[in-house]
């Protein structure tokens, strides 16, 4: 079936270009038929051979699905609120820990999506400046299935998160405003982040760790406790808090109701002490950058003087101390390795394969077998495992190469652009959250396989201010004493 993978992906992802990029109805039903037909065909490439079960599976989910696309009907921000409830629910599937519930979310999306522009909705190019760089960049991951050097796994990540997802941050760019829903969302954002951490301070008093035994032998030899909460990895628990953190932050700093900013600020505390039981720096990297984001935002290039001065002060205590100015001075590649836990190994023969593979990479999802086969490790999926990509870009490098490189970076200016182009509070916040997690995908490669990151892609999109309608012309009567005889 590897090779109806290969056909699959571009069927697939230059149906999610045209239904981006097209403006007709007729276009754009076109392209969602080809996304729906593309996946089914991944999904079939992907079956296990137990077939009635996967059939039974998929016929319930579509039922779900059909009754959650009329409730969105009738209340279209059940769409959000839904989908950010099912973000911490993953479900082992195909050797990956995959968003179950919330791909069924996002097909009642999609059927909402094929009704409204079968019933003569008009609207188009919904995420804005980011619409060209999605799709393209979208076309060249579909078309780099053809040369992956492991379709298997391209398959998984074409299907498990750049189809679903997509689909996911076009529906919430066609939101309807609603002040209310926006309110909704942020409430239920905060109330989750209260109840992880909750559940974190459980683990951390009575040191017990769910699920992930990997995070429980680390925690036998470790100095400190690490903390997953209700999440596979600290990292990705710490990831939401960090989201979680920023909009209440923005509303303290730039917000202008008091009382708001008080409740904000108590729920920041406990959030916080949360996040710091994590001990995952990379959120802590991107919590830190957020921040300087808001700051920046409030006091502008005032901002840039004070976190220059915190850093020049900050860093003449750290090289003031022994021990660090030792560590500087015998600063060797295998202590910044050991350091990152073998992170900065990863990275560069990352860099090494996307040199070697300039132009068109080595496929989406086939980085793992080309580390492996780089370092002569052919020998079982437990060395695969270890060659694991923790960078985005560099993944994105070697993956598709320096044309989908050129795209992602094409897509974070764009996005950028939108968020700088108003001051508005809703896509200032969601602009800080798409930063905090670029920076969280430097140490950690989870940039697009969060769905959080492509709802927020869609909460930029919709609180924009809307675009100007053009103005007609004026209509033109004919008399009869205008017509020549």
């Amino acid at each position: 079936m590897i090779g109806l993978a290969r056909l699959a992906g571009p069927v697939a992802c230059l149906g999610l270009a045209l239904l981006l990029l097209a403006r007709t109805r007729r276009d754009r039903l076109a392209g969602l038929g080809f996304a729906a037909l593309g996946a089914c065909m991944l999904a079939a490439s992907l079956a296990p051979h137990d077939y009635a079960e996967a059939v039974g599976g998929t016929l319930a989910a579509v039922a779900v699905a059909a009754g959650l696309a009329a409730a969105f009907r009738r209340e279209p921000w059940l769409l959000p609120l839904l989908a950010l409830a099912c973000i911490p629910i993953r479900v082992s599937a195909l050797g990956h820990q995959l968003l179950v519930p919330l791909y069924v979310v996002v097909l009642a999306a999609a059927i909402q999506l094929a009704w409204e522009i079968a019933h003569g909705d008009i609207r188009a190019r919904e995420l804005r400046s980011i619409t060209w760089p999605l799709a393209l960049y979208l076309a060249w991951v579909g078309l780099s299935l053809g040369w992956t050097q492991s379709a298997h796994d391209g398959a998984i990540e074409v299907l498990a998160f750049y189809l679903p997802f997509t689909i996911l941050a076009l529906a919430v760019a066609r939101l309807p405003w609603k002040r209310l829903g926006l309110w909704a969302l942020y409430a239920e954002l905060i109330v989750m982040a209260l109840i992880f951490a909750a559940v974190g301070f459980y683990q951390y008093q009575t040191r017990t760790v769910f699920e992930n035994p990997k995070v429980i032998n680390s925690n036998a030899y470790a100095a400190f406790f690490r903390v997953n909460s209700v999440f596979w990895d600290p990292s990705v628990y710490g990831r939401f808090l960090v989201v979680a953190l920023i909009p209440a932050v923005v509303l303290i700093a730039l917000g202008r109701s008091l009382r708001i900013a008080g409740i904000s600020t108590a729920a920041v505390v406990v959030i916080w002490f949360g996040l710091l039981i994590s001990f995952s720096q990379s959120s802590f990297a991107a919590l830190v950058v957020a921040v300087i984001g808001v700051a920046f935002a409030a006091w502008r290039w005032r901002a840039l003087f004070a976190v220059g001065l915190a850093v020049v002060v900050l860093g003449g205590l750290a090289a003031a101390q022994p021990t660090v100015r030792r560590s500087i001075q015998h600063h060797t590649t295998s202590g910044l390795n050991s350091a990152s836990s073998g992170r900065f190994s990863l990275v560069a023969n990352g860099v090494r394969i996307a040199v070697a593979h300039p132009v068109r990479g080595v496929g989406v999802g086939g980085f793992k077998h080309a580390y492996a086969k780089r370092v002569q490790r052919l020998h079982g999926k437990k060395n695969l495992k270890t060659a694991a990509s923790h960078d985005t870009p560099v993944t994105v490098a070697a993956e598709t190469g320096f044309v989908g490189f050129a795209l992602f970076v094409w897509l974070l200016v764009a996005c950028a652009t939108d968020v700088l182009r108003t001051r508005r509070l809703v896509p200032v916040a969601a602009g800080l959250s798409i930063a905090a997690i670029l920076v969280h995908s430097l140490f950690y490669n989870d940039f697009f396989e969060d769905p959080t990151t492509w709802l927020l892609l869609g909460l930029v999109a919709f609180a924009l201010p809307p675009k100007q309608p053009r103005e007609e012309p004026p209509a033109v009567v004919e008399t009869r004493e205008a017509v020549p005889v």
